[in-house]
């Protein structure tokens, strides 16, 4: 046995009765957060010009934000770059990564046009879930710091997973699947704070989709894809940094989604910002800091998360929703942090400029020994009176299950999300159905919704 055979074991055996009711839960949150996020990154430029390039082709599949459908492997890559357009999609602690984003894109343009009902379709999601996380025990974090973005590196089996459980193909096949899609995968950290990094979403969307549907033809690929002497384990990390029996491990004992489970956004920026985030409001509410007393601001966050955020002086719109000094800048002169802050020149300002200029981002201490905990951040405030003002947050307020966004939060996030997109009516209708998703006859009963309610792109 391999390690993608006993995978596609696990992967085929999962069914909806199995399934705990915090499973069930969570998913039916990550569905109706990816969904929203989706809809309002559908009319930012990178999805616009993925529209563009993609193959002309007829299908059922639809292009989340119009009416238009196409084949599924496009709309699993259009859609896939508009759920991470915006970095405002949920991330893992396991994954180090955004989990859903890669899966969800490519589950909707499969359940498109077909009576597959909302609990096979949770079903295929936690098992694409459950995969990547475990995949992703086995190479992180030494994975994420060398380089590689794992929201699509290990994403695009979750896409796969997710796909073979849909189209419930046989073991055989869900490891071809898997095998395949490793020779998919790719993403460079590089590219963070341009296009190409919602871009490596769309692309393990549609290439997590295309994995299954050629297994799915007869397609053959070497089940031993993982653990092979120049497979996934060894090109990507190296001899020495993976643990491939993690894979495996503990399996679904708990699933990662139940526990640490996904981290919902409060904020459209990377989430890495967000505790520093956090910090920044706590201050502002509970001390008088008008922009003109700061004389500086020292932010600290674990060295991980510090090494793609530390952006003094960003140059775009996308290039600031990374940096922690335009974030710190903006929690403080808007009390909030909003999408509209990381659109056209907002990043110029110069008010926002001028603060910047006095907020540093350092390493936290390093923990001896390492406790896994790296979304914590300190921000202190020196004011020119003298005045000293510090607040320290362990975690971001949504960032695992055990520290949830509240519903109405949540809610509200979609429904500014969504309306971005469709019309009130229609985000309306589409939230309630989310609310309960696992009773939907046809999943596609939203992809129905969001049509009739797409307003003109």
């Amino acid at each position: 046995m391999t390690i993608a055979t006993e995978l596609a074991d696990r992967i085929c055996g999962l069914t909806f009765e199995d399934l705990p009711d915090e499973a069930v839960h969570w998913a039916r949150i990550g569905i109706l957060d990816t969904v929203g996020v989706t809809l309002a990154g559908a009319p930012e430029p990178c999805a616009m010009l993925a529209r563009r390039v993609a193959s002309p082709a007829s299908g059922h599949a639809l292009l989340f934000g119009t009416a238009e459908r196409t084949a599924p492997a496009e709309a699993a890559w259009v859609n896939g770059t508009a759920s991470h357009a915006l970095d405002f999609d949920d991330c893992s602690n396991t994954l180090g990564g955004h989990p859903s984003a890669p899966v969800l894109p490519a589950l909707f343009a499969l359940a498109d046009g077909s009576n597959l009902t909302g609990r096979d379709f949770i079903t295929a999601y936690i098992a694409g879930f459950e995969t990547e996380t475990r995949i992703a025990r086995a190479v992180n974090f030494y994975h994420y710091e060398k380089g590689w973005h794992p929201t699509a590196t290990l994403g695009v089996f979750g896409a796969a997973s997710a796909c073979s459980a849909l189209l419930r193909l046989p073991p055989e096949k869900t490891a071809t699947a898997l095998a395949i899609a490793a020779s998919f995968s790719s993403g460079l950290k590089a590219n963070f704070g341009t296009m190409t990094k919602p871009l490596h979403v769309g692309q393990s969307s549609r290439n997590g989709l295309t994995a299954a549907l050629l297994a799915r033809e007869g397609f053959t690929a070497s089940h031993d894809a993982f653990e092979h002497g120049q497979g996934f384990f060894r090109v990507f990390n190296g001899d020495g940094h993976f643990d491939a029996d993690a894979v495996l491990r503990d399996w679904a004992e708990p699933l990662d989604i139940v526990t640490p489970g996904i981290a919902i956004k409060s904020y459209p920026c990377c989430g890495s910002t967000h505790p520093a985030i956090d910090a920044m409001l706590w201050l502002v509410e509970h001390h008088d800091l008008p922009p003109d007393r700061i004389e500086r601001i020292v932010s600290r966050t674990h060295q991980r998360r510090l090494r793609h955020t530390n952006r003094p002086n960003v140059r775009s719109a996308l290039d600031a929703k990374f940096s922690v000094q335009y974030c710190l800048a903006r929690a403080l002169i808007d009390r909030r942090v909003v999408l509209s802050q990381f659109e056209g020149d907002a990043h110029d300002d110069p008010d926002v400029r001028a603060l910047m200029g006095r907020i540093e981002a350092v390493p936290q201490p390093e923990r001896i020994p390492d406790d896994g905990e790296h979304f914590g951040a300190d921000v202190e405030v020196f004011t020119k009176d003298g005045g000293h003002f510090s607040h320290s947050v362990p975690r971001p307020l949504g960032r695992t299950s055990a520290n949830p966004l509240p519903a109405p939060q949540l809610e509200a996030k979609f429904l500014d999300c969504a309306q971005r997109s469709v019309t009130r009516t229609g985000a309306e209708q589409a939230l309630d159905l989310l609310r309960r998703f696992d009773a939907a006859p046809r999943a596609a009963a939203l992809t129905d919704i969001l049509s009739a309610a797409a307003m003109k792109m």
